[in-house]
């Protein structure tokens, strides 16, 4: 068919470019037929709610109810982000989600020395406990559902998080959540590690243990492609490496003997949406496909519902540009319809101004009404995977699915992940496809509008989201007023506690647990755990 057509129109055919191809190089044909399809793909996606979930995880998925609008926010003290949250929770957002700034995020105290100047500057400062109880103060916790971008410090936040909750009265078996808790990607892309790689896996792993015999309805880890793609990977990269990740992850648990098939359950992944549509809603559908296949054939889990790909995605905050920066509202909800036509279980939409700084509240509703008009206005989430039987789509999530099993069995044949992020393997297949993104760009292969092309000649300037200027003074006062304030004693036990359990291999999640309800600080129990581990300084 194809063929007749080349010839019938041979001397008709005019093209802008010599070769089309998406952004992980797969080759873009100019139409599709029922010949692009494999024989088989109706029983290899069958049908939505059944394994391998390639239509969905979900029976009636959007029908039944929406995705979790989870805006993603933080910034200064812990009040002025619950007063954000509250904001965000009145103007219809669904769930929670926390950043913290960097201190937090690596295990120090606003008052160490390394801190100065990143206090509540990305994020919201959290030292201990009581900046957790004001964080969360006023939020219905057995209600709404928070998600936590923290790793390094997982176990801490998490401990601190289920203990703020008790002091509301919500037990651990009501709160539900997820902290991300990934620490490989750490390792591969964003740099917010604290100790080396093995020890900083088992913690992973601890945590992952503790929640499925504590903390039910939390998800334990949130395998995050999302900073693998914002490093400058491809959309295969992204899916290849962050599911090589969750292998790892699984492959540590089962050799300590832990129940696998449940720990699955709660195993939850963190997709970045850019701006290829078709790429990415292909993308989930191959992710979903090769997930449950991988778990069923590799980790033989029998219980279907243990083999689901569930997945938050955010819109790419590297895809957004300083320049002309209300072009990012068209960006963003670009994004996030392919996220939902891909089946997507929560979504973040940045805000139009993160390229200039943190979201004003007035950019903030803009992004949570983006998916809101998507949700409520547009009507795409009335049919189950409408994109399903596209001769384009079938193939590019064939052609995606092909290219991840390869990336996989070259890491497999490498030793494993751990192994190929020691031998700096991922970090440069990453900063191959970015320099390849880049010299596209400057040859203008590619056109980022406003960028290379379309250039205003003059930008009226933009709001920006202040930061109070004494808030790090005010910050490092409370710490020093609690330190004065709490048992020192029991600190020095808990801490002591701690330190002993590392040696010992122990899982530590019940002694970080003891000491938060003590009201240790982040940097004390980190600094505990580097005098067994050491703190790692990069690759």
């Amino acid at each position: 068919m194809k063929k007749n057509w080349e010839e019938k129109f041979k001397e008709k055919i005019k093209e802008r470019k010599q070769k089309f191809s998406t952004s992980s190089g797969i080759k873009v044909d100019r139409f599709y037929t029922a010949d692009d399809l494999s024989k088989d793909v109706d029983s290899k996606n069958s049908l939505p709610g059944e394994f391998p979930f390639v239509r969905g995880v979900q029976p009636t998925m959007y029908r039944g109810r929406y995705w979790t609008m989870r805006q993603y926010a933080g910034f200064g003290s812990a009040k002025d982000t619950n007063n954000r949250f509250k904001s965000l929770l009145d103007k219809g957002q669904t769930g929670l989600s926390v950043a913290f700034d960097l201190p937090t995020q690596m295990g120090y105290d606003s008052d160490h020395m390394i801190s100065k100047g990143e206090v509540g500057k990305v994020g919201v400062a959290i030292d201990s406990l009581e900046d957790m109880e004001i964080l969360l103060e006023g939020i219905p916790l057995d209600k709404v559902s928070t998600s936590m971008t923290i790793n390094a410090t997982a176990s801490m936040l998490l401990a601190m998080y289920m203990i703020a909750a008790e002091k509301q009265g919500v037990g651990p078996e009501q709160i539900m959540g997820t902290i991300q808790n990934d620490l490989l990607k750490e390792f591969i892309a964003r740099g917010t590690y604290a100790f080396p790689p093995e020890p900083s896996v088992k913690l992973t792993v601890d945590i992952m243990e503790y929640c499925k015999d504590n903390i039910p309805k939390w998800n334990p880890i949130s395998v995050s492609g999302y900073h693998i793609r914002e490093a400058g990977s491809t959309a295969v990269q992204e899916l290849a490496f962050m599911l090589a990740d969750a292998i790892e992850y699984l492959e540590i648990a089962k050799s300590r003997n832990i129940d696998v098939q449940k720990i699955c359950q709660r195993v939850s992944f963190f997709f970045a949406v850019h701006n290829n549509f078709f790429e990415e809603i292909a993308k989930y559908r191959a992710a979903r496909r090769i997930w449950s296949n991988i778990l069923r054939k590799q980790f033989k889990i029998t219980d279907d519902n243990s083999c689901k790909f569930r997945v938050h995605s955010q819109t790419g905050g590297v895809t957004l540009t300083a320049q002309q920066p209300l072009n990012n509202v068209v960006r963003v909800s670009m994004q996030a319809l392919a996220a939902v036509l891909g089946g997507t279980q929560s979504l973040h939409t940045n805000s139009f101004d993160e390229a200039l700084g943190l979201p004003t509240e007035d950019s903030a509703t803009i992004a949570l009404r983006t998916q809101q008009i998507i949700a409520y206005e547009s009507e795409v989430a009335d049919s189950i995977d409408p994109l399903a039987g596209s001769y384009y789509i079938e193939n590019l999530t064939d052609e995606i699915e092909k290219k991840v099993y390869d990336y996989l069995e070259i890491i497999k044949q490498k030793g494993g992940m751990i192994k190929c992020i020691e031998d700096t393997y991922i970090q440069g297949e990453i900063e191959n496809s970015a320099f390849d993104f880049q010299i596209e760009l400057e040859k203008k292969d590619r056109t980022v509008v406003g960028v290379n092309d379309f250039k205003a000649e003059q930008e009226k300037p933009m709001p920006i989201q202040e930061i109070d200027p004494m808030l790090e003074k005010d910050q490092v006062e409370r710490l020093r007023s609690l330190r004065e304030r709490r048992d020192s004693s029991l600190v020095d036990k808990c801490l002591a506690d701690l330190e002993n359990a590392a040696n010992k291999n122990e899982n530590l999640m019940p002694y970080i647990v003891d000491a938060v309800r003590a009201y240790c600080t982040i940097g004390e129990m980190t600094m505990s755990l580097e005098k067994v581990y050491g703190r790692f300084k990069g690759v």
